[in-house]
C-alpha cells in the first residue's frame, strides 16, 4: 500500500525555497501519478515584482491567477484527477499572496476576478505543508541561482513564512501534514523520502506535525 492509495490527491506547500516542488517531483518519480507543477518562470511580471512590488504586484497576482486556474481546469476537463495526484499548490494559496501583496482597491479588483474565475476543484486527501525558518529559505533561494530571486529582500521571505503559518494556522479544508522541513532535505539526507513516506502512512487525524531529526 502506498501514500496514493490513502491519498488520492496530495498537495504539497510552503513559501519560495521550501522545497515543495522538489518534493513534488520526487514522489511523482516514485509512483505512477499525476504530477501538477506551477510554471512560476512563466510569469513575465515576477522578475520585475522581486524589484519594484507596488507597481507590479497587481498584474503579478492576476496572470499567476490565470495560469493556475488554466492549469487545473485543463487537468478537470480530461479527468486526470480521477488519477493519482501530486501537485505543488492549490488554488485556495492564490488569496493568500493577494491579501499579503496588493492594495485595498487592487484587492477588491482582484477579488472580482476571482469570483469569476473560480472553478470546480477537488479538495485535496492530504495538504503537506512545509514549513522552513527564514535563514533556511534565504540559503536554498540562492543555492537554486535564480537570476531574478537573487533581488528578494530577506524581509519579504520572512512575511512570506508568517503569512503561510497563519493561513495554515487557520486552515480546516483538508487534512494538513505540518513538516519541520528545516532538517529534511531529501535531496542531501539519506533515508529522508523514507521517514517521511512512513510518517504519512501514520497520519490518523486532519492536523498532525512532523519534526524529523536527521542528524
Amino acid at each position: 500500500m502506498s501514500i496514493f492509495d490513502r491519498f488520492h490527491y496530495i498537495v504539497v506547500e510552503g513559501p519560495i525555497g521550501s522545497g515543495k516542488t522538489t518534493l513534488a517531483r520526487k514522489l511523482a518519480d516514485m509512483f505512477p501519478v499525476n504530477l501538477l507543477l506551477e510554471n512560476a518562470g512563466a510569469n513575465p511580471f515576477l522578475p520585475k515584482f522581486y524589484q519594484d512590488a507596488p507597481r507590479y504586484a497587481l498584474p503579478t497576482q492576476m496572470f499567476f491567477l490565470f495560469q493556475r486556474v488554466e492549469h487545473i481546469r485543463d487537468l478537470a476537463q480530461r479527468d486526470m484527477f480521477n488519477q493519482a495526484t501530486i501537485a505543488d499548490f492549490f488554488l485556495e494559496k492564490d488569496q493568500l499572496f493577494a491579501q499579503m501583496n496588493l492594495n485595498d482597491e487592487e484587492y477588491a479588483l482582484y477579488r472580482q476576478m476571482y469570483k469569476h474565475v473560480q472553478v470546480q476543484v477537488p479538495t485535496p486527501d492530504l495538504v503537506i505543508y512545509l514549513q522552513s525558518p527564514v535563514e533556511t529559505l534565504h540559503e536554498r533561494v540562492n543555492q537554486r541561482n535564480i537570476r531574478y530571486e537573487q533581488e528578494i529582500p530577506r524581509e519579504y521571505l520572512a512575511r512570506l513564512a508568517e503569512t503561510y503559518s497563519q493561513f495554515f494556522h487557520q486552515y480546516d479544508g483538508a487534512p494538513v501534514l505540518i513538516v519541520n522541513n528545516e532538517k529534511l532535505d531529501i535531496t542531501e539526507k539519506d533515508g529522508a523520502m523514507e521517514m517521511l513516506l512512513e510518517r504519512i502512512m501514520q497520519i490518523r487525524s486532519r492536523r498532525e506535525f512532523f519534526n524529523p531529526n536527521l542528524e
